[in-house]
């Protein structure tokens, strides 16, 4: 019987493993994102789909210490320095949010009928955003770090700090006795307060020595275990205190994010993470009841609808009113005009208070999955909405009526050096880019650099290129330096065009464009890097600098067989480290007897 329970557990393991692996790939080929694909997923082997698991909420219970790891990973990213700069946006900016949303939904719930208990539950569970579903969208997009990222990162805090004041106001509200709701209220805030302490003063004075005591043992394994029990043990003392596990993976993370181990640690998580985080959204898209959805398909709809619009506009009202762009602001309220996991725990508290019934609590939950579910579509959306941000010219002139003997389009570090001989000699130069922060910074450090984008010819013309003797083309784009190239040959055929090449392909292209110079820009310094090793390995300095210099010639000579025969010609003159057999050759060297006896034979045998 045991066997059969394990062949059973095994294959839904597998089941839930090929679920992912099929859904994601496919639904991110198809632009719609891996969140997305896991709800999919999920939804079809789930209970209301073709039946493979029938309790979702056992899978959730364990996928969501993925949300736990993946807050304890943003949490080592963040000093204690930096999260106490990101106060007010904490404090300030998450606090206004969460109480305007809420008042806004409580509202909206009041209008359609709802009670005043059940409309402030109803209304709060769906305030508290996805942490999963968001902190993934940022970190396939890369926005983690920037700025607006680490906003909606301090509103997120704030959101999980809420957990505990909003189930004590649950409790409250709940038709019970008075004397028993004081009491287990006032002992939920003690608990809260004495698990933080306790987890604060664990990081402070243990966690360090303990992993200088594990890395001494040189056992990787023990350490992987050792993060492991970090990040658990920080969320199972949260969740003793009645706090959000998250919350304490990420201040466990806080306290080591100024450890030496803060790399390893981080790095024996990420698997754990990523696995158990795709469980969290599969276990979510099972939970959604079809029978429900069903029976009411038109009002969920609807109330997701309404319900991530108007907390929408109390998140965009809330952005613009601290000082947030359009564009800012239009990218926080898509991502967080839903609601999140944190609404199942409320709206459970609910029902068990008796403050929303079973109808009502099926109902709301499943308006929050479908929010969950439609906020990868309204990312994708976001893009026709706000098109793009304009860079700020603030402080920055644009190319006009220039003049110089040079014209260097490009000023990251390949232009930056380039110009220094130039300048040294004397010589006027007339200097474009398209980075604003960059004009910005080269400005601090003495140089004029105009705004201008070098692939538009009348921008060619505003900068100088006309009077110009040379242009010098040092932009890191290859499309950008060959149609520079171009423009450079057919409006400009007196002026000298010199071109930074990216690689070898590109250096093949402006050979056929005929400029007048081009230098890859890694070879050169390539080629010196392997002949200070070969000095460095003892090797005669003349015997290194031959070695280089015939590597070079032989670079040249497969470069101009390259030029007419493809890149597939010449192979023969690179230098491989694989044996191949070769012919008899003369020898690099003169034999030397080793020892009396085999001088006297060999010089018998001359």
């Amino acid at each position: 019987m045991s066997t059969e329970a394990a062949g059973s557990e095994l294959i839904s393991v597998v089941t839930l493993l090929a679920a992912g692996v099929v859904a994601v790939p496919l639904f991110k080929r198809i632009g719609l994102g891996s969140v997305l694909g896991y709800l999919a997923a999920g939804l079809l082997i789930g209970p209301f789909g073709i039946g493979l698991f029938s309790d979702p909420q056992s899978i959730l219970h364990v996928a969501e210490l993925g949300v736990v790891m993946f807050l304890f990973i943003i949490g080592l990213e963040m000093q204690p320095s930096r999260l106490w700069s990101l106060r007010r946006q904490i404090f300030g900016l998450g606090l206004a949010q969460v109480l305007l949303c809420g008042l806004l939904l409580t509202g909206l719930g009041l209008l359609a009928g709802l009670g005043g208990a059940a409309a402030f539950v109803a209304a709060m569970g769906f305030v508290m955003t996805s942490t999963a579903t968001v902190m993934l969208l940022l970190d396939e997009r890369g926005e983690t770090s920037a700025p607006r990222g680490q906003r909606i990162v301090s509103v997120l805090l704030l959101e999980d700090l809420a957990i505990v004041p909003l189930l004590a106001t649950v409790a409250f509200l709940a038709p019970t006795p008075a004397e028993a709701v004081t009491g287990s209220r006032w002992l939920a805030v003690a608990l809260g307060l004495v698990s933080i302490a306790a987890l604060v003063l664990v990081g402070r004075w243990l966690l360090n020595p303990m992993f200088r005591l594990l890395a001494a043992s040189r056992a990787r394994e023990v350490m992987t275990a050792a993060a492991l029990l970090v990040v658990l043990g920080a969320a199972l003392l949260m969740q003793w205190g009645g706090l959000s596990m998250a919350m304490g993976a990420f201040l466990a993370g806080v306290l080591l994010s100024e450890s030496s181990f803060r790399h390893q640690l981080e790095a024996d998580i990420e698997p754990f993470r990523g696995i158990l985080l795709g469980l969290f959204f599969l276990s979510v898209g099972m939970s959604l009841d079809l029978s429900v959805f069903s029976a009411q398909w038109a009002l969920i709809l609807g109330g997701t609808l309404l319900f991530m619009v108007v907390k929408g506009l109390g998140i965009y009202s809330v952005a613009r009113l601290t000082g947030a762009c359009h564009a800012d602001a239009m990218h926080r309220t898509v991502l967080m005009a839903q609601g999140g996991e944190f609404a199942f725990v409320l709206y459970a508290a609910g029902l068990a208070g008796g403050i929303l019934d079973a109808t009502t609590n099926a109902m709301f939950t499943a308006i929050v999955i479908l929010s969950m579910a439609l906020t990868p579509l309204a990312v994708m959306a976001l893009r026709w909405l706000v098109p793009g941000d304009r860079e700020s010219l603030d402080g920055v002139d644009r190319a006009e009526n220039l003049s110089g003997s040079v014209l260097v389009i490009g000023f990251g570090r390949f232009g930056q050096v380039a110009s220094q001989a130039l300048l040294a000699r004397g010589i006027e130069v007339a200097i474009i880019d398209t980075d604003t922060d960059m004009i910005r910074s080269a400005a601090d450090f003495g140089f004029k650099v105009y705004y201008g984008d070098g692939t538009r010819l009348d921008v060619l013309h505003a900068s100088g290129a006309s009077q110009a003797r040379a242009i010098a083309v040092c932009v890191n784009d290859r499309v950008a330096a060959l149609k520079i190239v171009e423009l450079a040959r057919h409006e400009f055929p007196e002026a000298k065009v010199l071109v930074r090449a990216y690689d070898r392909e590109h250096a093949l292209q402006l050979m056929a464009a005929d400029v007048d110079y081009w230098v890859r820009e890694t070879f050169d310094g390539a080629s010196a890097f392997g002949e200070a090793a070969l000095k460095l390995l003892g090797v005669p300095e003349a015997e290194a600098a031959e070695i280089a210099a015939d590597v070079r010639r032989r670079d040249l000579e497969r470069l101009d067989l390259q030029f007419t025969g493809g890149l597939q010609a010449g192979r023969d003159l690179m230098h491989g480290n694989r044996l191949k057999p070769q012919p008899l050759t003369a020898p690099r060297q003169t034999g030397e007897a080793l020892n009396a006896e085999a001088a006297a034979v060999t010089a018998a045998s001359d």
